[in-house]
């Protein structure tokens, strides 16, 4: 998320200098004179600290975008984003360290935050159901897919992709960290149970990085002894071409501060079947199939009616570009510029 809107902001071409605090400076295309990366060597929670006290000296307005920890060292105008609550989410499976450390450094970031920034209004209200305190100065700001997910291929293009990972003819297709929250167990249950020509027409493909409690997953996912082929990380370019290819893409996902593989799917025209939880039908609008993530009968029968209807497929992909073409970087980073523009001059 932080690439894309620091390479929207570069493309706007206001008069602003950004000071770019980070670790290690990233490969970003497109920034100019405006930009300066200041490379902060200090481990966690020390990276905050002296990264507040610089900032302090060097900016009028500060955008945290990786913790709440920095906003309680800021003494400038102060916007934090906020991502999601998983971790005030009963059954939304949060990682647990990453859950304490939120759980205990959120309050205070919001009473200190000149302005939130929610990525969604499904985590706005969520923050302020939580935070009441928060809800005069949480602000929606929506991400959006890179264009590259919205990007016609070649056929030779999309075939030299197929071949390369081993792609069948037709798929399922659900991308995302592995790791509980994205129910993966669940869809896994649910295709196992589709009738064994559909299964053997479709094949499941999981695509992403092995994350949190993995080993548990993959067993569980061993368990259903069904076809499911697992790709692991794929590159940007290999991932748009994935969505393109497949038949019918699954993100039952527990619980999404906003969804962006549902977004980047729907650019791609890949019909959609998703939650009906949190963010998810917010991204998705009418062109994606929702199901409840903890029934594997409402997974496993919208599969089914998808992989079984071509008509129904081409009117949900129709649906999806349009609705993805809505959203933008730039519209993303303009919101963003005018919440640190206002606090500035508060």
């Amino acid at each position: 998320m932080v690439r894309e809107l620091v390479a929207a902001l570069a493309a706007r071409g206001d008069a602003h200098a950004y000071r770019l605090y980070c670790r290690t400076p990233a490969a970003i295309e497109g920034l100019d004179e405006r930009f300066s990366w200041v490379a902060v060597d200090r481990p966690d929670p020390l990276w905050h600290v002296a990264t507040a006290r610089r900032a302090n000296r060097e900016c009028d307005v500060f955008l945290s975008t990786n913790s709440y920890l920095t906003a309680w060292l800021l003494r400038i105008p102060t916007a934090v984003m906020v991502y999601d609550l998983i971790p005030f989410v009963p059954g939304a499976q949060a990682q647990s360290r990453a859950a304490r450390i939120e759980r205990a450094t959120l309050g205070r970031a919001v009473k200190r935050a000149d302005a939130l920034l929610c990525i969604s209004e499904a985590t706005r209200r969520d923050l302020v159901a939580r935070r009441p305190a928060a809800a005069g100065k949480a602000t929606v700001v929506p991400l959006a897919a890179h264009p590259r997910f919205a990007r016609e291929r070649s056929e030779d293009e999309l075939a030299g992709v197929r071949t390369r990972l081993g792609l069948p003819d037709s798929f399922v297709l659900s991308v995302g960290t592995l790791e509980p929250r994205k129910n993966l167990a669940r869809l896994v249950e649910a295709y196992a149970g589709l009738p064994a020509e559909v299964r053997d027409a479709h094949p499941l493909v999981l695509a992403g990085p092995k994350g949190w409690e993995i080993d548990r997953l993959l067993a569980e996912l061993a368990a259903q002894d069904t076809d499911v082929r697992v790709l692991g990380f794929v590159e940007d370019e290999d991932l748009a071409a994935l969505y393109s290819l497949c038949t019918v893409f699954a993100y039952p996902s527990l619980y999404e501060g906003f969804g962006l593989p549902v977004l980047e799917a729907l650019a791609a025209g890949a019909p959609t079947i998703t939650s009906s939880v949190s963010s998810l039908p917010e991204v998705g609008g009418d062109a994606a199939v929702y199901v409840d993530p903890l029934q594997v009968s409402e997974i496993r029968g919208a599969l089914e009616e998808l992989l079984r209807s071509p008509e129904r497929r081409a009117q949900l992909a129709a649906r999806g570009r349009e609705r993805a073409a809505g959203y933008s970087w730039d519209r993303t980073a303009g919101v963003v510029l005018d919440a640190l523009e206002a606090i500035s001059r508060s």
